[in-house]
């Protein structure tokens, strides 16, 4: 394996599961990247689930996880970086890559990212779905992660079944032998009851710190996100922020 190239904060964000909010505290972080004067990139690893955009050139197929990440950063990506396998079906990555011929490799994923910490002076990488989803028959996210040796973020989805699959999550963490270097509470489900006794009971089960929880929000955007989150703990955060 060639050795893998790190910008002077990078991370890998990835989840307990789908849909618990991996974008918007990804968006949180390159908010408060930015709020600090740091000029700051995003990647959206595999997009699956595009719809059309007509423009002046064309036909352009978007992503709302891969718009939003970009329109926190302020380092504008060629789309071909900022999304290095974008597809048309809401599905699991490697159904929805099967079903357009195409095959995910990760070896492609490193360049883009190579590519754009020339481009930054940090740089947010999302996952797709949980730290387990397949990306081909033999490969997943986990792999992907491993490959890219980046500290990693774990977004913890606040609803019934959070504990056990956050603790599972870090479990499959460290035996890739990544860094959880923090994690952030994030409520889906704003009528859990005793969410503060599981923020607790976690707290006290994993070594990475808490960055934070953030409450159902009225209106998802980075700069409210980031109003509940303290970054200052995470390896080589700009000390401005």
């Amino acid at each position: 394996m060639s050795k893998t190239v790190t910008a002077s904060f990078s991370c890998f964000v990835t989840g307990t599961d789908t849909e618990i909010g991996k974008t918007l505290i990804s968006t949180a972080i390159l908010h408060a990247l930015v709020q600090a004067g740091v000029k700051a990139a995003a990647i959206k690893s595999v997009a699956a689930g595009a719809h059309p955009i007509q423009t002046a050139e064309g036909e352009v197929w978007h992503n709302d996880d891969a718009d939003a990440l970009a329109q926190a950063a302020n380092v504008v990506l060629p789309r071909n970086l900022a999304v290095p396998y974008l597809f048309k079906a809401a599905a699991a990555p490697h159904v929805a890559a099967k079903l357009e011929n195409v095959a995910i490799d990760i070896a492609h994923i490193r360049s883009s990212y190579a590519q754009v910490v020339e481009m930054a002076d940090a740089v947010v990488v999302e996952g797709v779905g949980g730290f387990r989803v397949p990306l081909t028959d033999d490969t997943d996210t986990a792999d992907l992660a491993q490959q890219l040796a980046l500290p990693v973020i774990m977004v913890v989805g606040l609803r019934l079944g959070c504990l056990n699959h956050a603790l599972l999550t870090a479990d499959a963490i460290a035996a890739r032998g990544l860094k959880l270097v923090g994690w952030v509470a994030n409520t889906v489900d704003a009528g859990m009851p005793f969410a503060e006794d599981n923020v607790a009971a976690l707290s006290a089960r994993l070594s990475a710190p808490l960055l934070g929880c953030v409450p159902r929000l009225s209106a998802p955007l980075p700069a409210a996100a980031a109003a509940f989150l303290d970054f200052s703990c995470l390896p080589g955060w700009p000390k401005s922020a």
